[in-house]
């Protein structure tokens, strides 16, 4: 069967025969599936066999966007490339780079690679900051999409016949509808729960006993404050896996996590531009990091500063280009987090990224010191007596920045003994980081929750 076909019944559209250079291209490199319990073929490529495909396919991402995107004309013929300029995987490096500017520019949808009539879905971003960056997919697209996100979940540890409690928001964020379909590719039962109501998600994981939840992994820690809350207890459920993903967390929240609920959780990464969900997934067995599916993608890391491209295993901004989306081709996209990438260990011929240690568009910079959410994060679960649950707040009473963290203590903790930890707090952000910072310790549960991404970052300074 191709890869741009669907098995039938399996709730996932059949792809359209090849109509561009991609889908012809994608043609020419796939392979056969094989059963829902087995890897992939493409995950158990070399490293040579998978350059070979992603050669083969990026030139023919390039030339389709260069032919039938006008945006991407321009940009390149500004620059002085053409597509005939790619003989090599390094010449890549060519061509300019992208950004969500680039395609809010095209809203809505002149981003769009194919005619209207062949786009099947519609995604887009919240745009809080602007117009939002509008994502279409192709009914190969949608099925590759499926795919991913069902390897994703095969690697940490789902099996077809689970039941999946799928809590990532619904509508035109893509995590929802994402996950969904690669929980059904998988062969699974979904609970298409979405985010919020937080009693509802309480009762159907009681009555439903799902094996498995997908959601945000400050989410997932809001859960067992409500589990506790009604004197239950997270460990009790029936759930042994989270797959945790949409933002950035830490190895001690990872702990955090499964010491709470007695469960195995495996970040998965993804961006609405890109795809969204399972452009990269972790092995339970390993939990060393995402692996990229460089079938799909071809992984970056530049200097955010100079934008020169780093070797494997330096510390840098993560760039993206797709090799096989028909309908929305992201060539050196720049996704502003901030990882690495190293050799591939249970898939050896895909490449991991590390964990994202933060934004390059969202990093303080308090008085000339560059820290970032997840540096706190990290320092605050490695002292008794404070919870996770934190927000930072920035203001400038006089003429300097000020930074206070505010963060809850632990329910078990006396005030007095979690004031004491606050305080070690600021000393240890102090050492580690190079700033000085208030702490406040405020009351268990009286900071913000959310269902989808935390916002940890409150800007007052003026503008």
């Amino acid at each position: 069967m191709s890869i741009t076909s669907a098995p039938e019944g399996s709730g996932v559209p059949a792809a359209p025969a090849p109509t561009n250079a991609v889908a012809e291209a994608i043609a020419a490199t796939e392979h056969a599936p094989t059963a829902p319990r087995e890897p992939d073929a493409e995950e158990l490529l070399t490293r040579q066999e998978i350059e070979a495909i992603q050669l083969t396919r990026l030139k023919a991402t390039v030339s389709h966007a260069y032919d039938n995107i006008s945006a991407y004309r321009d940009l390149y013929d500004a620059h002085g490339v053409k597509p005939s300029d790619l003989q090599t995987l390094e010449d890549l490096a060519k061509f300019p780079l992208t950004d969500k500017e680039f395609l809010r520019n095209a809203y809505p949808f002149k981003s769009f690679a194919v005619p209207m009539d062949q786009v099947r879905r519609i995604h887009a971003s919240s745009g809080t900051t602007g117009k939002p960056t509008v994502v279409g997919y192709t009914e190969g697209d949608i099925s590759r999409w499926a795919s991913l996100l069902a390897r994703c979940l095969r690697f940490s540890g789902v099996q077809p016949g689970d039941i999946v409690h799928n809590a990532y928001g619904y509508g035109l964020f893509t995590g929802g509808l994402g996950a969904h379909y690669g929980i059904e590719k998988l062969g699974c039962t979904v609970i298409p729960m979405s985010g919020g109501q937080t009693e509802k998600q309480i009762q159907l994981i009681q009555d439903f006993m799902p094996r498995v939840i997908l959601c945000t992994p400050t989410y997932l820690l809001a859960l067992a404050d409500a589990f506790r809350s009604k004197g239950l207890d997270p460990r009790a459920t029936s759930l042994e896996i989270g797959v945790l993903g949409a933002e950035p967390w830490t190895e001690e929240m990872r702990r955090e996590i499964e010491t709470a609920w007695g469960i195995t959780a495996c970040d998965i990464y993804g961006l609405s531009e890109v795809m969204g969900p399972g452009v990269a997934g972790e092995s339970s067995e390993r939990k060393d990091g995402s692996t990229i599916w460089e079938d799909q993608f071809r992984p970056e890391i530049i200097d955010p500063m100079t934008e020169k491209v780093l070797p494997t295993g330096h510390h840098g901004e993560l760039v993206f280009t797709t090799l096989t989306k028909e309908a929305l081709p992201v060539i050196r996209y720049r996704t502003h987090d901030l990882t690495r990438l190293a050799p591939g260990t249970d898939r050896p011929g895909h490449r991991r990224m590390g964990r994202i240690t933060g934004r390059s568009d969202d990093m303080i910079i308090l008085r000339g010191v560059n820290l970032f959410p997840t540096q706190i994060e990290e320092i605050a679960l490695g002292i008794e007596g404070l919870s996770p649950h934190f927000q930072l707040e920035l203001t400038r009473p006089d003429s300097m920045d000020q930074m206070t963290v505010h963060i809850e203590r632990r329910p078990e903790m006396s005030r007095e003994e979690a004031e004491s930890a606050g305080a070690e707090l600021g000393r240890q952000i102090k050492v580690k980081v190079g700033s000085s910072c208030q702490v406040r310790v405020a009351e268990p549960e009286t900071l913000a929750r959310s269902s989808g991404k935390l916002r940890r970052i409150y800007d007052r300074r003026p503008r």
